[in-house]
C-alpha cells in the first residue's frame, strides 16, 4: 500500500512501507512538524491586483502555506488576496510587510466563509486560525484576539497613555466622554457630511491655548450656543474679564452674523456706572441712526464728567452745527421743548429751512403726524432741489400700512403709471395695457406647495410636496381620476432619497406609459408630473 499526505503535507506512511528510508523520511516528516510549529516564511506579493495561491509540497518543505508565520512583502499597486487549499487547518501569524496603500485580503481558495483583510493603512500582525470548517467547502478564517476584545470588556483600563498612532477615535453621534462617577463629560454631535471641526491647540510659555474654527469653508463662524434662555460667560469670576482682538483689529459685536437686525445691550451687574474709555484722546463714537440716552422709564440727562458746565455753543459769530458722526454720516438730531410748546425754526428774510439729513421725522409717539403747506400751495417733495436725479423713499416706522389717498375720484399716477382707484377682486393682479393703465385681472396656472411630507399620503391634483425620507421610503400615491393637465410635484427635501427611497404609486394610472410604479434613488430630485391619458398616463416634464 502507497503512502498518503495530510493536507499540511506530512507523509502517513503504510505497513511495510518505505523500508530502507523509513528513518529518512522520519525526519523530512519532523522537520515539517517543527517548521508548521514554528517556520518562518516570507512571500513576495508585489505587483497590482491578484490573487496569490498559497501551496502545500508533500512531504517537503518548499510549500509556501507550510509555515507558522508568512510575511507578506513587495511594493502592491491594487488589491491583493491570497488564497489556502480548502482542506488546510492550522494557525498562522501573518504579517502585512507590503508598500502601498491597499487591502491585503487572507482567505480559502473557494466557498463563502469568512475572511480575514489587513486594511489599506494596516501594516500590522494578525494570528489567525484555519478552521476547516464548518466543511472544505465554505470553511472560515478566524481572527484570535490576542489582546481581548474591548467589546466584550465592559470595563476596560488603560495601563498607559493611549496613542491613537495616526488614527482618529470615532464618536457616536451624542456620545463622547464621561467622568470617573459615570457622568456626562464632554458629549459630539455629529453632522452628515461634515467638512468644518475645531483644532484644540496647546500653548508653551507665555502664549494662550487656542480653540480655532478650521476645514473646507473659506469663513467659518465659532458658534458658542447656550441652552435656552442661558448666558454664554467669560471671566473667571474673581477678577475683571476682558473681551478683545487678535492683534490690532477691531472688536465688532453684532447680531445674527452681523445679517439681521437685533438689541445688543451692555448691562453692569450691581447698578454700577458703564464706562466707554477712548485711547488718549480718540473719542467714543456711537454709529447708529439713533443714538439713545436715558431709559424708558425716566428723563435722559446729557451731562458733563465733573463739576463742569455743559455748554453747546459756537467759537464765535459763526454757525452752530448739529451733526453726527462728526457731519460726515447720516442720523438724527431731535430737538424736544420741555413744556407742549412750539419749536419755531426761522430762516433770515427769504432764506430757508434746510433739514440736511438722510433722515426728516416729524410727529411725536402718540399721535399722527402731518407735513402740510402753510396756505394753498401744492407741496412737493424733490431731491437736491430738484435740479438732479434721486430716490424718494416712503417708509412706516411700526411696521404700519403706507396709505396714499387721491383726492375724491382721482387716480394715483407713480412714473407714469395710473393706478386703478377701486380694488379689484379676489386673487387677480394688476396688468397694464401698454399705454400706462393699469387694471385687474384674474390669476390662473400655479403650483400650490404643502407642509413638508415624513410619512405615506395621497397627493392632490395642483400640489407640490416636499418629501422628507430621514427616516424611511415614502409613497406618494397620484390622485385618482385625473384629467388631462393635471399636475403634482414633488422635491428632495432633505436630499436623502438616494438612501431612502421615494416612490410615485401609479393608482391604477400608467407612468410613462409603462404600468408600474415610479421609484426615485437621485439625491435632490425634484421634478413635476403632468396627465396625457390612458395611454401614456403620467409623464414627467423633465428627464
Amino acid at each position: 500500500m502507497a503512502s498518503t499526505y495530510t493536507p499540511l503535507g506530512i507523509e502517513l506512511m503504510a505497513t511495510g512501507e518505505n523500508a530502507g528510508t523509513w528513518g529518512t523520511k522520519t525526519n523530512a516528516n519532523l522537520n515539517l512538524v517543527e517548521q508548521l510549529a514554528g517556520g518562518f516564511k516570507t512571500l513576495s506579493i508585489a505587483g497590482g491586483a491578484q490573487t496569490t495561491a498559497l501551496t502545500v509540497a508533500d512531504g517537503a518543505l518548499t510549500g509556501t502555506a507550510q509555515a507558522r508565520m508568512i510575511e507578506f512583502t513587495g511594493t502592491i499597486s491594487g488589491n491583493q488576496i491570497v488564497t489556502i487549499p480548502n482542506d488546510v487547518v492550522n494557525f498562522y501569524i501573518l504579517k502585512n510587510g507590503t508598500s502601498g496603500s491597499h487591502t491585503v485580503q487572507f482567505k480559502y481558495a473557494s466557498g463563502s466563509g469568512d475572511t480575514f483583510t489587513f486594511a489599506a493603512g494596516n501594516k500590522g500582525t494578525a494570528l489567525l486560525f484555519a478552521s476547516g470548517n464548518p466543511d472544505t467547502t465554505d470553511p472560515k478564517i478566524i481572527e484570535i484576539q490576542t489582546g481581548g476584545d474591548v467589546v466584550d470588556d465592559t470595563s476596560p483600563q488603560l495601563g498607559g497613555n493611549l496613542d491613537t498612532n495616526d488614527f482618529n477615535i470615532a464618536f457616536d453621534d451624542a456620545h463622547g466622554i464621561i467622568d470617573e462617577n459615570g457622568n456626562e463629560q464632554l458629549i459630539f454631535q455629529t453632522t452628515s457630511s461634515a467638512v468644518n471641526q475645531f483644532d484644540v491647540t496647546n500653548a508653551a510659555t507665555g502664549n494662550a491655548p487656542s480653540i480655532s474654527a478650521t476645514g473646507g469653508d473659506t469663513n467659518i463662524d465659532v458658534a458658542i450656543i447656550p441652552k435656552g434662555s442661558g448666558e454664554t460667560k467669560v471671566g473667571t469670576g474673581a477678577a475683571a474679564a476682558t473681551i478683545t482682538s487678535s492683534g490690532a483689529h477691531d472688536l465688532t459685536l453684532d447680531t445674527n452674523s452681523g445679517t439681521n437686525s437685533g438689541t445688543i445691550t451692555i448691562t453692569d451687574g450691581a447698578n454700577g456706572d458703564i464706562t466707554l474709555t477712548p485711547n488718549g484722546t480718540g473719542d467714543v463714537v456711537a454709529s447708529a441712526d439713533t443714538v439713545k440716552v436715558g431709559d424708558s422709564g425716566a428723563a435722559a440727562v446729557l451731562t458733563s464728567n465733573g463739576a463742569g458746565t455743559l455748554t453747546v455753543t459756537t467759537g464765535g459769530a459763526t454757525d452752530l452745527i448739529l451733526s453726527t458722526n462728526s457731519g460726515t454720516d447720516s442720523g438724527v438730531i431731535q430737538i424736544t421743548d420741555a413744556a407742549n410748546g412750539n419749536i419755531a425754526i426761522t430762516p433770515n428774510g427769504t432764506g430757508d429751512v434746510h433739514l440736511s439729513a438722510d433722515t426728516v421725522q416729524v410727529g411725536d409717539n402718540n399721535a399722527d403726524a402731518t407735513v402740510t403747506t402753510n396756505g394753498t400751495g401744492n407741496l412737493t417733495l424733490n431731491t437736491n432741489g430738484g435740479t438732479d436725479s434721486g430716490t424718494i423713499t416712503i417708509v412706516d416706522a411700526a411696521n404700519g400700512n403706507i396709505t396714499v389717498t387721491p383726492n375724491g375720484s382721482g387716480n394715483i399716477v407713480l412714473d407714469g403709471l395710473t393706478f386703478p382707484n377701486a380694488d379689484g377682486s379676489a386673487d387677480t393682479f394688476l396688468k397694464t395695457n401698454g399705454s400706462g393703465t393699469l387694471s385687474f385681472a384674474a390669476v390662473s396656472g400655479g403650483t400650490s406647495w404643502q407642509a413638508v411630507k415624513t410619512s405615506n399620503f395621497t397627493a392632490v391634483a395642483g400640489e407640490g410636496y416636499f418629501i422628507n425620507t430621514t427616516s424611511g421610503v415614502i409613497t406618494m400615491t397620484l390622485p385618482s381620476s385625473p384629467t388631462i393637465g393635471d399636475e403634482v410635484a414633488f422635491a428632495d427635501y432633505a436630499g436623502t432619497f438616494d438612501s431612502n427611497t421615494m416612490t410615485v404609486g401609479r393608482n391604477s394610472e400608467k407612468i410613462n406609459g409603462a404600468t408600474a410604479d415610479l421609484t426615485v434613488s437621485v439625491e435632490r430630485a425634484a421634478n413635476t408630473l403632468v396627465y396625457t391619458d390612458g395611454t401614456q398616463g403620467w409623464l414627467l416634464k423633465n428627464k
